[in-house]
């Protein structure tokens, strides 16, 4: 385990980053040169560390250099997805205390609210800089090369939507550890599960604000590989990238499976990716049939693990393992899984609880202490609110998420956010949203209205309500569909019974 900086003395012409669609290149030697200018930068604007940058980019080199350059000068740094509103982007911004805040003129649209804004961060942009916005690459190439006195390690600090609606930071805490210091679950799950190492070509399809493509993509410089980075996911683009660059391990999500699963046999069958040696999945649960097939087609080299942003354990499981425990998400690798019921007691081996993880990494939800402390119980172990049951052997099997939130494509929507902007709508009495099977996304959102009117359920107040809440909301939490309810259940203390309306739609089990 090291850092690109001692990569960029030992081999600096060799790639670190390229981008799969424009070709573009970074060498170790570029990138150690442009992280450091950019963290003198960081320091000549007043950042020292434990401070705090936010970004919001497409996938593009710059998001990784100024990761780099953020992780070498002890800052905090929050990656911002592309498709949250104005209001959402400037909540984080603020939310987060960025001293500095950088974008691209392709995010301009979503960027501009923060000029004029009182208490807004420094603003700059990559590329030609857009009104209200400084040049961070003109700025950042005037500095020297060389890397700044007091060098120490960063992190990210990434939002995870909370069910009250608004998004919370998942916080590690500074220890003012040096730049190389390794993670260890990166460590577990890229070395040692999935063979990376200096030989690594390493395949990105994910937007890279995401927890797992921003780690996965650090990791693989760290030991010293080459990332392809992909501007947007394309079933067939990756399969031929794969044969092209002779890829070796990528990381990727269930709904890019189904995708891939769906295309032409003669397409699939086009593109040599023998080269494959790990495929790393995460981040929602894979049907057994699909996952059954990617077996088939690229061998026993899926590894799936079962995590959170939060980082407070993991649990890993191989093709072997799952095809000798098909539905598992394996066993634990950093805590360890107790199965506890609402009593606090630990269940045992086949009876269904909450998932909890001991002996495991701390974690903390930024300016949320009470959110925190229902993650932990009184013997300090923690859950991600997740529900499953243990088998004998130990491995981990998920029955139920986190209480109703919605998985789309391997984004986490939490229902909350979007019922509060609904039932703003002057037509609406009461609304309950959910998740519903979609067969390429896993799930898809669904709201279930009680108009003020009966009379006016129908297509046209769909449509209305589908556009009110798009107005306010990223698209990806919005409804795609909206039924009608005289009523909703609801217990008499005005609890709403969501289950009831919920399992409808999906199809009955056992």
């Amino acid at each position: 385990m090291t850092h690109p900086s001692l990569h960029a003395r030992t081999h600096p012409g060799k790639i670190a980053y390229r981008m799969a669609g424009s070709g573009k290149a970074i060498t170790y030697r570029e990138l150690d040169e442009f992280s450091n200018q950019a963290a003198h930068l960081f320091r000549k604007l007043g950042l020292k560390a434990g401070d705090h940058i936010a970004l919001l980019m497409e996938n593009r080199l710059a998001f990784m250099e100024i990761c780099w350059a953020a992780q070498r000068s002890g800052l905090y740094y929050t990656a911002i997805s592309r498709y949250l509103t104005q209001d959402e982007i400037s909540y984080i911004v603020t939310d987060c205390g960025a001293k500095v805040f950088i974008t691209t003129p392709n995010c301009h649209e979503q960027a501009k609210g923060l000029v004029d804004q009182p208490g807004a961060p420094l603003l700059f942009m990559i590329d030609e800089p857009a009104p209200g916005f400084r040049s961070f690459d003109k700025e950042a190439i005037a500095q020297p090369t060389t890397p700044i006195a007091d060098q120490v390690a960063g992190y990210d600090m990434l939002y995870s939507s909370g069910t009250t609606g608004r998004p919370k930071g998942i916080k590690k805490a500074f220890e003012g550890l040096p730049i190389d210091q390794p993670n260890p679950l990166l460590k577990i799950l890229c070395a040692g599960m999935c063979g990376m190492n200096a030989d690594t070509i390493y395949l990105s399809p994910a937007p890279l604000y995401h927890a797992a493509p921003l780690r996965f993509n650090m990791m693989a410089i760290i030991l010293g590989g080459t990332s392809i980075i992909m501007e947007s996911f394309d079933a067939e683009l990756f399969l031929k990238l794969v044969e092209q660059h002779k890829i070796t391990q990528s990381q990727l999500v269930p709904t890019m499976f189904v995708r891939m699963l769906k295309l032409p046999d003669e397409v699939r069958k086009r593109y040599d990716v023998s080269s494959l040696k790990g495929a790393i999945h995460a981040a929602a649960p894979c049907p057994v049939d699909v996952k059954a097939k990617m077996i088939e087609w690229w061998g026993p080299i899926l590894i799936e693990y079962y995590a959170g942003s939060e980082g407070n354990g993991v649990t890993v499981s191989t093709s072997q393992d799952w095809l000798s425990h098909r539905g598992t998400v394996g066993r634990p690798v950093v805590g360890k899984v107790k199965i506890l019921d609402e009593d606090d007691r630990e269940l045992p081996v086949g009876e269904i609880g909450t998932v909890y993880f001991a002996d495991a990494p701390k974690f903390s939800y930024h300016n949320d202490p009470e959110k925190t402390a229902r993650a932990y119980n009184a013997r300090g172990w923690s859950t991600l609110g997740d529900v499953g049951y243990l088998d004998g052997e130990g491995f981990l099997y998920l029955t139920d998420r986190k209480s109703y939130m919605i998985i789309s494509g391997g984004v986490n929507i939490y229902p909350q956010e979007t019922e509060d902007v609904l039932i703003t709508h002057p037509d609406v009495a009461d609304v309950a949203v959910f998740g519903v099977p979609n067969d390429e996304m896993g799930e898809e959102v669904k709201a279930v209205v009680q108009p003020h009117d009966m009379a006016k359920a129908g297509k046209a107040l769909e449509e209305q309500l589908i556009l009110f809440c798009r107005s306010q909301l990223s698209p990806i939490k919005c409804p795609r569909s909206v039924d009608f309810e005289a009523e909703l259940p609801r217990t008499p203390t005005g609890k709403l019974v969501k289950r009831h309306l919920r399992d409808r739609y999906w199809p009955k089990t056992g």
